[in-house]
């Protein structure tokens, strides 16, 4: 396929410096998560999915530490060392995890040490504190904890980009309040059909920061509103199941996909710099490219906005 780069294809990430892709590939499915996606990913599918990644107009692949218990990692590894190296201009972002309950910073030094010998790489050019929502007791933001450690390794230059990454909006906004992220990335919170990001995205924005929006297809149902009622990785309300069926119709009133509308309706918003989107098999690269080169009429945009669910079925309250 003839990939036709639009001009903002290739983007600065915030104030980091770092060029990226305004799509990037999520790592969950690489190490395969079947307890999450509902399906297994066989280690070859997943090793020639990477190099397939790597010589596609994709720049970024961003994986995790804990995914699959390191498998992500070490199957992107393979596939780096499959492609002769990774490539110049090619980001992997990865995200620091905790161990048997252990977030601290010692288990954040190691974490980031098991990270560098997996993928094979001798600096992380970003790299994030992985969900705080699920470690508030752990004493993330005290002395010597988790994100002091990080600020120390960024210092040290064995981390480039520091992030956040994310689901519970509120909790996000705590760790913006520390003032030493460079990026945020949250997940399945600015989507068709659920907003709950969105002055935690102004927030980030106004503040030069990079801005991630990852999950744009809500865990898999706007990729398939008939499957599992689930959104987020959690059950759906029937109002957020009934929009996700309706959207499918009006795209294909306007001879698009529910997928493709999706991942649009990230790609237009000026706040965010990079979407990010599990894939698991090679020959998805290619539907993907043809989405990102789909543009929608902003009659489309209007009627989607009003098949927008109310707020509360949002995955996050959020203040009016």
């Amino acid at each position: 396929m003839t990939f036709k780069q639009q001009a903002n294809w290739l983007r600065t990430l915030g104030s980091t410096g770092l060029t990226v892709s305004a799509v990037a590939a999520g790592g969950g499915p690489i190490g395969s998560m079947p307890e999450m996606f509902g399906y297994d990913v066989p280690t070859e599918q997943a090793v020639d999915l990477v190099t397939k990644l790597l010589r596609s107009p994709v720049r970024v692949i961003d994986t995790s530490n804990g995914y699959s218990s390191g498998d992500s990692e070490r199957r992107i590894g393979q596939g780096i060392a499959r492609a002769g190296g990774l490539p110049a201009d090619y980001l992997i972002s990865t995200k620091t995890d905790a161990k048997d309950g252990d977030y601290s910073g010692k288990r954040v030094r190691q974490s980031i040490k098991e990270s560098m010998e997996r993928l094979g790489i001798d600096k992380l050019p970003l790299v994030y504190l992985h969900d705080p929502e699920y470690a508030l007791d752990q004493g993330l933001d005290a002395p010597g904890g988790a994100v002091e450690v990080l600020v120390e390794l960024q210092r040290e230059g064995v981390i480039g980009a520091l992030g956040v990454a994310g689901g519970d909006v509120k909790v996000m906004h705590q760790f913006l309040d520390l003032g030493v992220f460079d990026v945020l990335l949250n997940h399945n919170r600015w989507t068709l059909v659920d907003r709950s990001a969105g002055a935690l995205f102004d927030r980030a924005s106004a503040a030069g920061m990079g801005v991630v929006n990852a999950a744009y297809l809500g865990g898999g149902l706007l990729a398939n509103p008939h499957g599992q009622r689930m959104y987020g990785y959690r059950p759906a309300s029937d109002a957020t199941i009934n929009a996700a069926v309706a959207l499918e119709g009006l795209c294909r009133q306007w001879g698009t996909d529910l997928a493709t509308a999706a991942l649009q309706f990230s790609l237009r918003d000026p706040r965010i710099h990079m979407s990010v989107v599990g894939i698991s098999k090679p020959q998805r690269i290619d539907p993907l490219l043809v989405s990102a080169n789909t543009e929608l009429p902003e009659e489309f945009w209007a009627a989607a906005e009003k098949l927008t669910p109310d707020a509360s079925n949002w995955l996050d309250q959020v203040d009016p």
